[in-house]
């Protein structure tokens, strides 16, 4: 993977499992927040994915699409495109009927100052993305911020652990499902609740934090000294293959990576393959916020890139300069405040 056309291929190679579920699946698939960080690789996936099933379903990409060319490149690759934003009423009402509907939107970073567009958005807009959609499968992107910080040697919260987010941010996406959930109760509608924490790539995510550290010589901090990551393209994957879950009440899922990774041990790796001396800042503290996502493997089985190999792909990737996306994912912060 060293170019975003070698980047976007591997993302968006769908596995025989993925395959086999689509095959299963009825209907078509609507992805809303398909302009976002996680949507595109995740529509073009699920085209490829439909595309060996031999299913003739249709994918439907519906985002703002802020970036340009995006939408021309997704059409261009098969997906329906609407360009609406989904915040506006009229604008949710007019989008088609799918069976199947992946909800990727969600705010985070701004949400200090800005608490009560936080809340619209991760909290009031999913109620009404409810409505609109009652009766279909619906799998929704949560995020392992909705759990409490837990001691490095507790393996992690599961599923049951009791919920206790930190922050608006986290706050609100625990309102989120809790709106969600009392929609799909209501109404009948089978739902999947992911809380995935942290999706990587080589433009972004935790690795991608810490290789940009390195790399400028700048001190990693140690603060939030452990943490969970996993393959985005693993990640896109269990969010498909999660709508043969969707149920009544909703089927909730921890979605990460198996290992837990050392920041200060990551970073000391990315030196190592660049030739460097890593310099630390703080200590590591006792709790982190870590997610269990031994359900995920049972089901899902494992990420297909190991996370020893994703910190050389990221360290090559900004050593190289390939082009990041600039969006840091804030996972030093144990106040919760984005």
């Amino acid at each position: 993977m060293r170019t975003v056309a070698e980047l976007e291929e591997r993302l968006s190679r769908p596995r025989d499992v993925l395959v086999d579920d689509l095959r299963k699946l009825d209907g078509d698939i609507l992805v809303l927040g398909a302009g976002g960080k996680l949507g595109p690789s995740l529509v073009r996936l699920a085209l490829r994915g439909v595309a060996a099933a031999g299913t003739g379903a249709r994918v439907v990409a519906v985002s703002r699409f802020s970036e340009p060319g995006l939408a021309d490149s997704l059409r261009d690759e098969g997906a329906e495109i609407v360009e609406a934003d989904v915040a506006d009423d009229a604008a949710l009402h007019a989008l088609p009927d799918a069976a199947n509907v992946v909800f990727l939107v969600g705010a985070k970073f701004g949400t200090s100052g800005r608490e009560h567009a936080t809340w619209a958005t991760n909290t009031y807009l999913p109620g009404r993305v409810a409505q609109r959609f009652a009766g279909s499968r619906l799998v929704a992107l949560s995020t392992g911020n909705v759990y409490p910080l837990v001691p490095v040697t507790s393996g992690g919260c599961v599923e049951q652990t009791p919920v206790d987010p930190v922050g608006e941010y986290a706050m609100s996406c625990l309102g989120r499902e809790r709106i969600l959930t009392h929609f799909a109760l209501r109404d009948g509608t089978p739902l999947a609740l992911i809380r995935l924490n942290y999706a990587v790539e080589m433009r972004y995510g935790v690795l991608v934090d810490i290789a940009r550290a390195v790399h400028a010589g700048e001190a990693v901090d140690l603060g939030m000294g452990h943490a969970n990551v996993v393959w985005q393209g693993y990640a896109n994957e269990v969010v498909l293959r999660a709508l043969h879950h969707a149920a009544t009440p909703p089927f909730v899922l921890n979605l990460t990576g198996p290992e837990l990774i050392s920041v200060r041990q990551v970073a000391t790796a990315v030196a190592a393959r660049l030739g460097r001396e890593p310099v630390f800042t703080g200590t590591e503290a006792p709790t982190a916020l870590l997610s269990n996502a031994q359900l995920c493997h049972r089901l899902f089985g494992y990420p297909d890139l190991p996370v020893a190999e994703l910190i050389e792909l990221t360290a090559d990737w900004v050593a190289g300069g390939g082009p990041l996306l600039d969006k840091p994912t804030g996972f030093q912060r144990r106040d919760g405040k984005f």
